[in-house]
């Protein structure tokens, strides 16, 4: 992944300094190229309602081929309750967004992509748009540009059908705008499912702007998925030094958020799909759930144990569900399985 070797120092640097108001950018979720298809009109469709489980699985699903499987929507594996199509893109707008099918995803219409999104949707999934990446280049810093980004996110909420928004934005955020562009998308939709994506050093602090978007939108907020991967050593909630791919690397910079000011319930692990899915930070599907049960259950910790349990966690995130199906869905059937038998 590009980029890497800075994410590396980033990451390195925060943990032997304080965690207050530490703010940095580093590599994705994502890479590959993709080339976008005209989009074509059709009627706005309204997104159903629909549930969040207590405990959920969140995948993200590629509109590009970067190597790993193509999949339509419809392929897809059942154990993914959050599905984020990734990604819009930037316009000449400022903070506005859009989206258009890449061809080489195999849809013949984006009748035929709206329909998928229905039939998810009729089994109890949601279907969320997500902004960023890698290569996003999606910025909210004013008034204008936030008013922007609702209007946008909110026409395409009703033009597809998708249930919310994911902000995977890493290069950075103004807190401020951001959650003023979220409190608009949700006074027009009020059932929105947001998630959020924030890399480890974006998480270290409530100071964070991430972080204090997080805070700013916690009425509504359904959970923050941070990536634990590309990232290097950072800080735990008991101020020591974890390194990446570790349960305890898991569990204590989950406790920054679950002691910060989140809820159980709007928390979640992220991790990669396989070793080819990122730069670094890939653990076996055991190591994800021996974090889940340390969390929840205070079982299965490594030398970090949580003062306390939190039943209510989430669940869990992964990049991608394209990377699940070329590693043979094995997050989707091991961490899935337990996610769903969470307490």
């Amino acid at each position: 992944m590009t980029g890497l070797p800075a994410r590396l120092l980033a990451g390195l640097a925060a943990a032997v300094l304080t965690s207050a108001g530490i703010v940095g950018t580093g590599t994705a979720q994502a890479s590959g190229t993709h080339s976008a298809a005209p989009a074509t009109s059709a009627a706005p469709a309204a997104a159903p309602t629909a549930a969040v489980p207590r405990h959920a699985v969140t995948g993200y699903w590629q509109n590009f081929d970067n190597g790993a499987t193509v999949q339509k929507l419809k392929d897809v594996d059942e154990a993914y309750d959050i599905i984020a199509v990734s990604f819009a893109d930037a316009t000449g707008q400022p903070g506005a967004v859009t989206f258009r099918l890449d061809p080489a995803v195999g849809y013949g219409s984006t009748d035929e992509f709206k329909a998928d999104i229905k039939a998810k949707q009729a089994v109890g999934k949601s279907v969320i748009l997500s902004v960023g990446g890698e290569r996003g280049a999606v910025s909210v810093n004013d008034a204008a540009s936030a008013q922007n980004f609702a209007d946008s996110v909110s026409g395409l909420m009703d033009e597809y059908g998708f249930n919310g928004v994911d902000i995977d934005l890493e290069n950075g955020l103004n807190s401020t705008y951001m959650t003023q562009a979220l409190k608009s998308v949700h006074d027009r939709h009020d059932d929105v499912v947001v998630t959020m994506a924030p890399q480890t050093i974006d998480m270290q602090s409530p100071q964070n702007e991430y972080f204090k978007t997080a805070l700013g939108i916690k009425d509504f907020l359904t959970a923050v998925n941070m990536q634990y991967y590309n990232s290097g050593s950072m800080n735990g909630c008991d101020g020591k030094v974890y390194a990446q791919g570790t349960v305890d690397f898991l569990t204590a910079l989950a406790c920054i958020q679950l002691e910060g000011g989140l809820d159980p319930s709007q928390v979640g692990i992220g991790v990669p799909a396989s070793a080819r899915a990122a730069g670094g930070g890939h653990v076996a599907p055991s190591v994800v759930n021996a974090a889940l049960d340390c969390l929840t259950r205070g079982s299965n910790c490594g030398s970090f144990k949580p003062s306390r349990t939190y039943p209510g966690l989430r669940g869990a995130m992964t990049w991608s569900t394209n990377w699940d199906a070329a590693n043979g869905n094995a997050f989707a059937s091991q961490v899935g399985a337990h996610v769903h038998g969470l307490p």
